[in-house]
């Protein structure tokens, strides 16, 4: 019998078992596969990769977690929270270390679990007036020559889709999107040149303000600033390598649906990088700690007749590539 002619078949090593057969959650074509191999990428060429950090959980019992893609993973077994001790010992670059690794297995976050703000309550919330050109002439102030600064209680601090609550004697509360960015190590008298390695990430701020306080009451504008839940910071804190350029941001507010604010950020008067160095001249900023970068125009006060948020008003703010907070307004009882 002649057999049939077989062309030559190389040697084939052995292949072993997979358990998920072609699929594999850890390969190329798994859910994580592109997540773990840009960090194992990364880690090969040096490069830094971007995270996109947030909280969840009950007000005062939030624990850290990751953004991957849409999901929400709970990384609480690497630390306690994202706070000043965090960002002080490195984290972010642990975190990145140990994500690679391990991602693939960490526990889900419920859809039901609550979004808090992304970074724990900082010990400063330093924040920036009449640094958008459209807004400072809206207000009819004269364009400014050095930054204008005032501060945030950080008591103000609250979640990206918490309420906001208007206090029952407040009558002209005001909405005011921002970028805001959040320190990653201390910062003492540095020069803009070397003013973004000590930023850890950026986020979506809405600078509530109550404009009778500010204006109608004297002294300085921070009790205008500061009441509970006058800072809704969020959803995400996303690292500077994936944030992008924060010179050339579009953010934008909508109140009930209707767009207020519209602007980039190539309108700023001092951008990010000579107020991280300005203002570490005149305070020492601790890993943590937020710098609110002013808003654009299109605030309630600038409006004719001016317009201010009332209880049932819904104010969705939203900076390029930073996500979107959508926040109630409710009376205090």
């Amino acid at each position: 019998m002649v057999r049939p002619f077989r062309p030559f078949r190389p040697f084939r090593p052995f292949r072993p078992f997979r358990p998920f057969g072609p699929f594999r959650p850890f390969g190329p074509f798994g859910p994580f596969g592109p997540f773990l191999a840009a960090l194992r990428g990364a880690r090969c060429w040096g490069i830094s990769v971007g995270m996109r950090l947030i909280r969840f959980g009950a007000i005062g019992a939030e624990r850290p977690g990751v953004l991957v893609g849409d999901e929400r993973l709970d990384v609480s077994g690497y630390c306690r929270d994202f706070d000043e001790a965090f960002f002080a010992g490195g984290g972010l670059a642990g975190l990145r270390e140990w994500l690679a690794g391990r991602a693939a297995g960490l526990p889900r976050v419920a859809a039901a679990e609550r979004w808090g703000t992304p970074v724990a309550r900082p010990s400063k919330i330093v924040c920036v007036g009449l640094n958008y050109r459209a807004h400072a002439e809206e207000t009819g102030a004269a364009i400014p020559e050095e930054p204008v600064l005032f501060q945030k209680a950080s008591s103000a601090w609250s979640g990206p889709h918490d309420p906001i609550v208007l206090p029952p004697d407040s009558g002209k509360t005001d909405w005011e999107v921002e970028l805001a960015l959040v320190i990653g190590r201390r910062a003492s008298r540095v020069s803009e040149a070397e003013a973004m390695d000590y930023v850890a990430g950026f986020g979506v701020m809405n600078d509530v303000s109550e404009r009778a306080w500010q204006k109608e009451r004297g002294g300085q504008w921070t009790k205008g600033k500061s009441a509970d839940t006058f800072a809704p910071f969020g959803p995400v804190l996303v690292t500077p390598d994936e944030a992008g350029d924060p010179d050339r941001l579009r953010l934008s507010l909508r109140v009930n649906g209707r767009l207020r604010q519209d602007s980039t950020t190539t309108d700023l008067i001092f951008p990010v990088r000579h107020l991280v160095s300005y203002i570490s001249r005149f305070m020492t900023l601790l890993p943590g700690d937020v710098i609110s970068t002013g808003t654009p125009s299109g605030v309630g006060a600038g409006c004719e007749p001016p317009e201010f948020l009332q209880p049932g008003d819904v104010v969705e703010c939203t900076v390029e590539g930073l996500g979107s907070q959508r926040n109630a307004v409710v009376r205090e009882s």
